[in-house]
C-alpha cells in the first residue's frame, strides 16, 4: 500500500507553492524602489524631449500649391 496523505496539507502546500510563484513574478515586474522608477521616469521623459525636438515638420506647405 501507499502513503496515506492528508489532502488538506497537500491542498494547502500546492497553494503556497503556486502564491510563492506568483509573488516572484510580481517581484520581476514590480520591483523597483521609488528612486529607481523616479530615474526610469526621468530619462524616459528626457529621450522623448530629444525626440520631439529633433522631429521634422510634417505639415503641407500652402505657399508650393499652384492656385487657379
Amino acid at each position: 500500500m501507499g502513503d496515506v496523505v492528508n489532502l488538506r496539507r497537500a491542498r494547502k502546500a500546492q497553494q503556497r507553492r503556486k502564491d510563492e510563484e506568483q509573488a516572484q513574478g510580481n517581484r520581476v515586474r514590480f520591483g523597483l524602489s521609488k528612486a529607481e522608477r523616479s530615474l526610469a521616469e526621468k530619462s524616459k521623459s528626457l529621450a522623448e524631449r530629444q525626440l520631439e525636438g529633433h522631429r521634422l515638420d510634417q505639415t503641407p506647405s500652402t505657399e508650393a500649391k499652384d492656385e487657379p
